[in-house]
């Protein structure tokens, strides 16, 4: 087996990258991979080789951010990951300049399993079809398929959102113009009383 210094080497990006994904934070992403890798010496003699050395880095890394979230709950709206995305020049751009940012965003949250965490890992942290594959436990071929069906579930969620805002915005325009349209006769009512009653004053 390699020395732990080339097994950090080869795979500490891939741990990180995979980190971001699930965090959206770069400062913990980087102190989860130590983490990660510090677990990992520790634990050196029971790697029995059953799986790959990556899979079984994945999975201490899993780990250590299940962990974390427990203790720290990860709250994150959806400007932040908007913040990410457009600092990631190396993400999807096929997905990210067709859809508005914010609804692909939202999009993400309603699809299904596994789709929805190898997007995260696909875009949010930049991983190869490879790193995903042996992140899940999956073929490469799997991750890339699977990517790609869920690029269909994303665009499906994607229009439905846009259906739903329109059809919004069509019910709050109604809605504002009746207001603005009570508020008018109100105004016109009240400016006509007044007439009227300056009218009463006027003649006694």
């Amino acid at each position: 087996m390699e020395s732990m210094n080339e097994i950090y080497q080869q795979y500490a990006n891939s741990v990180y990258r995979f980190l971001l994904s699930k965090t959206r934070n770069e400062d913990i992403a980087e102190e989860l991979t130590q983490e990660t890798f510090y677990q990992a010496i520790r634990s050196i003699n029971k790697f029995d080789g059953s799986c790959k050395l990556s899979t079984w880095l994945f999975g201490i890394a899993k780990n250590q951010y299940f962990n974390y979230s427990r203790k720290n709950p990860i709250l994150q709206d959806v400007s932040e990951y908007e913040e990410k995305l457009k600092s990631n020049e190396n993400v999807d751009e096929k997905i990210i300049s067709s859809f508005e940012r914010v609804d692909m965003i939202r999009a993400l949250h309603e699809c299904k399993e596994p789709y929805r965490e190898v997007l995260y890992q696909r875009i949010f942290g930049n991983l190869s079809f490879r790193e995903i594959g042996d992140v899940l436990g999956k073929s490469e071929n799997w991750a890339r398929v699977t990517y790609y069906r869920g690029k269909e579930q994303l665009k499906k969620e994607i229009d439905f959102l846009k259906k739903n805002r329109k059809h919004l915005e069509t019910i709050l325009g109604v809605t504002i113009g009746l207001a603005i349209s009570i508020a008018i006769a109100g105004l016109i009512f009240a400016l006509q009383l007044a007439k009227h009653l300056i009218f009463i004053q006027a003649t006694h």
